[in-house]
């Protein structure tokens, strides 16, 4: 037997649905979380960023001014030595003994000049007295003037012969970093030799070489005379700081970039010859400049926002534009103002008006950037 409900009790429970689905309906949305930081006022500085290139200031490559064998090697490959510092000895004792022959010939021909002038001054006052004619003394002023002319050959030859000992010991030209070594002892090296015995670097101080678009020329020489500083460093280390030493005197035009160096103390040698590293180059600090995270920056349709929290914990859009950015960070204009809290993380669900729950606040925005 079916058991039929009266109408008043359908209609009853029809209503009672109703007004619980428009419960449902009416309840809000539950507030959205998210991750806040302050707009704030900071210097931030303007910098330009490239990729560079370590090279040496120096680079000077070893080589024998005369032949012979090397006899003593008083460095070690890899060592740092200074300007002055002996590096090679090759055999002396040729250019000892040669150096000691031509001394002996320039005695030998200094006694012959000095009798051949005093035979010509004794010629000269015998020729005054025509006891000897024109001719005799003639001969003798010629023959004077030979044996001076070879004495100067005989000194030169000294010069050379004392020059070239001083060569048989190599020095370092420069104060720097030596390279691999090319000679051991016992190897005869000779002057036509092309390969070096040895390349020294300097690395301290040292350079740079990297290059910016050129449209960035006419800021870079504006400021160039406030000393613009240069940051270098491998992507793992930390940043050497240095000046801008060099701006080139032509744009390249095939890559419309501009090239420039700057020099390092490098006094721990963190930066290497040949190294990439990533530059910074810092034109002057814009003071007062307002920052928020650039995370916090939303592009729509109309432009830039962000999201700022009220007091009612309620978020509302507010509209800026992004002058630069200066790594994490966004330097900004409009309507946000330095202390208000802005969304830079749960954007995605807000809309203007929407409730959030603050569930963390960011650090302070300074240590947010890189600066």
């Amino acid at each position: 037997m079916t058991t039929r409900l009266p109408f008043r009790a359908v209609a009853c429970l029809a209503l009672v649905s109703i007004l619980a689905c428009g419960e449902d309906a009416a309840a809000p949305p539950p507030p959205v979380p998210v991750t806040v930081a302050t707009a704030e006022r900071r210097p931030v500085p303007f910098e330009l960023a490239a990729t560079g290139t370590v090279e040496p200031i120096q680079t000077v490559a070893v080589q024998p001014q005369v032949s012979g064998p090397i006899v003593r090697i008083a460095f070690s490959e890899g060592q740092d030595v200074q300007k002055g510092q002996v590096l090679f000895q090759i055999d002396p004792r040729p250019f000892q003994a040669a150096l000691t022959q031509a001394e002996a010939i320039l005695a030998r021909d200094r006694a012959q000049a000095s009798n051949a002038e005093q035979e010509a001054e004794r010629y000269s006052s015998l020729a005054e007295k025509e006891y000897v004619t024109a001719q005799q003394y003639a001969q003798a002023r010629t023959g004077a003037a030979a044996t001076k002319a070879t004495l100067a050959a005989s000194q030169a030859a000294v010069d050379q012969a004392r020059l070239n000992l001083q060569y048989a010991t190599i020095r370092a030209p420069i104060a720097g970093r030596t390279g691999s070594l090319r000679v051991r002892e016992g190897n005869l090296v000779r002057t036509s030799e092309a390969a070096p015995m040895i390349t020294i670097n300097q690395i301290r101080p040292i350079r740079a070489r990297f290059a910016v678009p050129a449209t960035d020329l006419s800021l870079i020489q504006r400021h160039r005379g406030d000393g613009v500083v240069v940051r270098a460093g491998a992507a793992a280390g930390p940043a050497q700081e240095g000046t801008l030493s060099f701006v080139d005197n032509a744009v390249d035009t095939a890559t419309g970039t501009i090239l420039l160096k700057g020099t390092f103390p490098n006094r721990e040698g963190a930066l290497w010859p040949g190294e990439f590293v990533n530059i910074r180059l810092r034109l002057y600090v814009d003071e007062g400049a307002l920052v928020v995270p650039a995370s916090a920056v939303v592009s729509g349709q109309q432009g830039s926002f962000v999201f700022v929290i009220q007091p009612d914990s309620s978020a509302t859009t507010k509209t800026v534009k992004v002058d630069r950015s200066a790594g994490d960070l966004a330097i900004i204009t409009g309507e946000v103002q330095p202390g208000d809290r802005v969304v830079i993380d749960g954007q995605l669900r807000l809309r203007d008006g929407s409730r959030v729950q603050i569930k963390e606040v960011a650090a302070d925005t300074a240590r947010l950037g890189a600066t």
